[in-house]
């Protein structure tokens, strides 16, 4: 029998896709994750044998695709600005969109000159105040959130990626009753229960709700954040969301129905869509 090489295990993969009716370039995706290979170094090794051991890896990872399982949970990371996050069922896989908020946070000039302290609310995996902490080792960085099994493995991506952030198991903002910061972001659950039958099956089988979901038609938290916040931001402080395609309008109500002077600047992702929101009040202003 001839031995089996890269490139046909790719072509049997292709083939078995297609026969499950799943995206066949999921294949290419599991085998150069599994590697840690870019596309140009699977095409050099196209023709040399792949390792039994490895083969079988490859196709117990195909089998847990075909089941619906998220390739992110599969290969036990996801890529978050240009850097490898642990991922385990306790936390949301890392989106693209959420690297525009960080994106936006990073881009923003800020009044304050000395290192700014910053907050990021329902942390995760820890992507986006890791990512902060990485991109400006200068700030203070606190993370937060209620999961203990989502902080361990945001502690765990930390140290692997040498970021200096403060974990905190809580709820909310009640860790943090007292203290100020000049940045707080979050990209909390926003998704209503209404909307469960429009969802991708796997994120419904894999992805924890607890990290999904949010009670009064996925604006709980925005509500908690208007009411809240405020006491929580230093002079000209600034807190950074992400929120739902058509939780637009509603959020924006939320803050200016809570204070006359908020200011609300909304900005769209690379979809075109209203993703992203960044508050301030006028009253915390450096005069």
């Amino acid at each position: 029998m001839a031995q089996l090489t890269y490139l046909k295990a790719l072509n049997w993969a292709f083939l078995f896709l297609e026969e499950h009716a799943k995206e066949r370039e999921a294949a290419r995706f599991l085998l150069l994750g599994r590697r840690h290979w870019t596309t140009t170094q699977l095409v050099l090794h196209y023709h040399d044998v792949m390792p039994s051991t490895e083969y079988a890896q490859y196709q117990a990872d195909l089998n847990a695709f075909v089941a619906d399982q998220p390739v992110q949970y599969i290969l036990g990371y996801a890529t978050f600005y240009g850097r490898d996050f642990k991922v385990t069922p306790a936390t949301l896989i890392p989106r693209l969109e959420t690297e525009e908020l960080v994106e936006w946070v990073l881009e923003t000039p800020h009044p304050k000159k000395q290192p700014l302290s910053v907050l990021d609310v329902g942390t995760g995996t820890g992507a986006i105040a890791i990512t902060l902490a990485c991109e400006h080792p200068e700030w203070s960085v606190t993370a937060i959130d209620i999961s203990p099994a989502a902080i361990q493995v945001a502690q765990e991506n930390a140290r692997q990626l040498a970021a200096n952030v403060n974990f905190i198991v809580g709820d909310f903002l009640t860790p943090v009753v007292g203290q100020k910061f000049d940045i707080i972001v979050s990209n909390p659950p926003y998704i209503a229960q209404a909307e469960r039958n429009v969802m991708d099956e796997s994120v419904l089988k894999y992805e924890p709700d607890l990290a999904l979901f949010a009670a009064h038609n996925g604006l709980v938290f925005y509500e908690r954040f208007a009411k809240e916040v405020r006491a929580n931001l230093n002079q000209d402080g600034q807190l950074y969301l992400e929120f739902g395609y058509q939780q637009k309008a509603a959020l924006v109500n939320l803050f200016e129905r809570e204070s006359a002077d908020v200011a609300v600047v909304i900005r769209k992702d690379m979809a075109n869509w209203a993703r992203m929101a960044k508050i301030s009040y006028a009253t915390n202003k450096i005069q």
